[in-house]
């Protein structure tokens, strides 16, 4: 008898494993049915089992066999269910639909497939900057570093000087996007973002003001959607800098939701240079638009209406985008806003009965009611590369500034960074840096090479500018009372203040993560689902039922799939699954793998069961979307690693973000489970996802410990972590004396052994630091040389932790 079911369950696991191996393999439904009928039909001849279970299996087979017949699928399985679904498809409004549409679907897809495919992402080429670029940066992204005196700049002018404007203007940095034949330097996404984060880890008031004209606006829409005429016109004077862009979105009533602009613009007939023409009469206004105080030329959007059918059949067109030179009567434009003490030009525009020739519309008339589309898709590229890089020269600057600061810095007679909780802090510094340097490298390589990552870019977007609040927050505190005192020797302070902009502009960042990143994603990422809404709105109705039946299908075997190697690999912890790499990161690509078909498999039961609803719950989508954007950067670090030679000593920082990336994974994870509202649907996943339990750690205390050592010595992992910065060794540049003092203090170290023993031994008594090197002088404990050298040292030093301190008068230097 015991045999008997011995037998009887070893048969019974064969054929679970034989349908787990098939479903895993993402096997094709054909083949999947052949290799499970010969595998019932053993188990039926050779196993031991009750006759109504194996009746009942075989029933299941017939079905699924009829799965195979597609006539008799799509008569009694899709149509029913395309009617259903027809039903219950939440409305889709026209800028959600052109912000889905917008762009590419690149890694971000694979990783939402379930079971990525690592070489797509591994054959990109590594980041690399041409001749032309790697020279711009080194000669006038550097000049103009040394030119900048930022607190001049943020308490003194709240301007930038003169000869800075000058400079920028002569040099094209705000052509940098703008092709040669315009007379511009077109750079590739990768040098654009590396010369902002050079500037942002010198101003960031210069890094705002260059990276705007080199974003969205004027520019990039004439690139890509203006006529020949109005790219003749316009490009070469915005690639001089004769003409000054900006392009004004945002108004008091619609910040995020542009939808809802209730700036208009009516075609009507109009007088233009003295003849009557056909033209659109403009109302607006407008605020927060960067470089507005000082345009010539104002990118506008607004809602386009024609009741009087000039130029079509239709009353209203929708979101639309000119062109106006702020020079035609009506504008109003130059007062400036204040953002926190970072004064670049920023400013409200208004128009009053403002009226333009229908050329002014980017691309012609036709392009009207094109607007939100134009903008959409350019935000697809754009918001991986102004804000994330001016992320990365920050926080670049801040492991600069902040590794060598707790070094050079002794409290009870011990450097702060030998501080465990110190190290604690420094080690994340380090670590988010290096994501946010590796997801900037490798997504702006991708959108040189084509891509138009949309939900990537809203990643990058979220992810470093959030990265960057937490570094700053970080790097205040190892700072202590030298970054919260403002002045000419503070290098801290201004970026604090500066972060909460980043975090704001180009969608809200409670905004991008709640709404953007997940719910765009769940549809454009998908492999299946935007491609069963097209189905079920198609106006074909034989055409639409034959798609919706291709994709539900494929659909159903993917959520099979997925549901497979969520339970698989989490049972193995991985461990089987295939990577592209060997030696010690490989386990992190086969953590990847679990996640990504954890998540899939979330997805589609969240999908599934809330319909339209889950768009509306913005918490449970914003942790799905906390789980796909941990995935992605911790592939952004280990592509980033390979990229730069998988240097052994930058291993620790690898590990570091991977672990902390992975962890959240878990966590935003167990999060949606316990907050899913059907408890019978959250406790099936936790079984597939979880059924070991949460089995991630988050890096370890000796981990970080070892970030430490590599960023508070001059380490070449210091100098590749923090590469592109400016820090030029000269005065005004705190960033270069804290690397010289910092190199001085690790050739002073011999000596201070020996001060170090000398105390111990009672050689040496005094309190006073520079008294206690005139006693070991006095002492034979230290030559007269050695002497001199610890006493400059220590001036070198209190030079660099010296604070500021000013007279009333002139704090009062800029008053409003």
């Amino acid at each position: 008898m015991l045999t008997t079911l011995l037998l009887s369950l070893l048969w019974l696991a064969a054929f679970v494993a034989v349908c787990l191996a098939l479903a895993y393999r993402r096997i094709d439904l054909t083949t999947a049915t052949i290799v499970l009928g010969f595998s019932l039909l053993a188990y039926s001849l050779f196993g031991v089992g009750n006759w109504l279970w194996m009746t009942l299996l075989w029933i299941a087979y017939a079905g699924l066999v009829v799965l195979n017949v597609p006539d008799i699928r799509r008569e009694r399985i899709s149509a029913p269910l395309l009617n259903i679904y027809r039903a219950i498809l939440p409305p889709i409004s026209d800028t959600e639909r052109e912000a889905i549409e917008a762009g590419t679907v690149w890694w971000d897809g694979e990783l939402f497939s379930g079971q990525p495919d690592w070489s797509r992402l591994t054959a990109l080429p590594a980041a690399k900057l041409t001749d032309e670029e790697q020279a711009f940066l080194d000669g006038p992204t550097e000049e103009l570093c040394r030119l900048v005196d930022d607190w001049q700049i943020t308490h003194v002018l709240a301007d930038l000087p003169p000869e800075v404007w000058a400079f920028i203007k002569e040099h094209r940095f705000f052509a940098m996007i703008i092709p040669k034949e315009y007379g511009g330097l077109e750079f590739s996404p990768y040098a654009v973002a590396s010369v902002l984060a050079k500037l942002s880890s010198r101003s960031a008031v210069v890094a705002s003001t260059v990276g705007v004209p080199n974003s969205l606006g004027p520019a990039e829409l004439l690139l890509h959607y203006g006529t020949r005429e109005q790219k003749d016109r316009y490009l070469p004077g915005l690639a001089s800098g004769d003409e000054i862009p900006c392009f004004a979105l945002t108004g008091p009533r619609a910040g995020s939701d542009a939808s809802a602009i209730p700036d208009t613009g009516i075609v009507c007939k109009g007088s233009y240079n003295g003849e009557e023409i056909i033209g659109i009469r403009l109302n607006w206004n407008k605020r927060y638009i960067t470089l507005a105080p000082i345009a010539t030329v104002l990118g506008l959007a607004f809602k386009l209406y024609d009741p009087d059918h000039l130029i079509g059949e239709r009353d209203e067109y929708g979101i639309t985008a000119a062109l106006i030179p702020t020079k035609t009567p009506g504008i109003e434009i130059g007062r400036r806003h204040f953002p926190l003490n970072n004064p670049f030009s920023n400013g409200p525009t208004r128009g009053k009965d403002v009226f333009v020739p229908l050329d002014s519309i980017i691309g012609g008339p036709e392009r009207a009611g094109q607007g939100w589309r134009m903008l959409a898709e350019q935000l697809a590229a754009g918001r991986s590369i102004v804000l994330p890089a001016n992320s990365a020269g920050g926080a670049r600057a801040a492991v600069y500034g902040s590794g060598a600061y707790t070094r050079i810095r002794r409290q009870f007679n011990t450097p702060v960074s030998r501080f465990e909780g110190v190290g604690e802090v420094l080690a994340r510094i380090a670590a988010r840096t290096y994501i946010i340097n590796a997801a900037v490298a490798v997504t702006c390589t991708a959108i040189g090479r084509g891509e138009k990552p949309a939900v990537p870019s809203a990643i990058l977007k979220y992810h470093c500018t959030e990265l960057g609040r937490k570094i700053a927050n970080d790097t205040m505190d190892v700072h202590g009372g030298k970054g919260i005192m403002l002045g000419p020797n503070n290098y801290v302070g201004r970026t604090y203040q500066a972060i909460p902009i980043a975090i704001t502009v180009e969608g809200a960042n409670i905004l991008t993560r709640s709404l953007i990143i997940y719910g765009q994603g769940a549809i454009r990422c998908h492999p299946f689902v935007l491609k069963e809404m097209e189905a079920a709105t198609c106006d074909n109705y034989d055409q639409g039922l034959a798609d919706f039946d291709q994709a539900l299908f494929g659909h159903i075997g993917y959520a099979v799939s997925n549901a497979a190697r969520s339970l698989v690999l989490a049972l193995t912890h991985a461990r089987l699954s295939e990577t592209p790499a060997s030696g010690p990161v490989a386990r992190y690509y086969q953590h990847i793998n679990r996640w990504s078909a954890a998540f899939a498999l979330a997805s589609d039961i969240a999908m599934l069961n809330l319909g339209g609803e889950l768009k509306r719950r913005e918490s449970l989508s914003a942790r799905l979307g906390d789980v796909f954007s941990s995935m992605y950067l911790a592939s952004m670090v280990l592509k980033h690693f390979d990229n730069q030679g998988r240097q052994e000593d930058d291993l620790p920082l690898v590990e570091w973000a991977c672990r902390s990336l992975l962890y959240e994974a878990q966590e935003q994870l167990h999060g949606f489970l316990r907050n899913f509202p059907n408890r019978y649907l959250a406790a099936a996943m936790r079984l597939l996802i979880f059924p070991r339990g949460r089995m991630y750690s988050a890096p370890s205390d000796e981990l970080s410990q070892r970030i430490v050592d590599l960023i508070t010595y001059p380490t070449e992992a210091r100098e590749r972590l923090c590469a592109g910065i400016y820090s030029t060794t000269e005065p005004g540049n705190p960033l270069g004396l804290l690397q010289e003092a910092l190199e001085a203090v690790e050739a002073a170290t011999p000596l201070d052994d020996k001060m170090r023993d000398a105390r111990r031994s009672g050689v040496i008594d005094s309190d006073d630091p520079v008294e206690r090197i005139r006693q070991a002088a006095a002492a034979g404990v230290l030559t007269a040389d050695e002497a001199e050298t610890l006493t400059a040292l220590d001036a070198q030093v209190m030079a660099l932790i010296e604070v500021d301190d000013f007279t009333l008068e002139e704090l009062r230097a800029g008053q409003a």
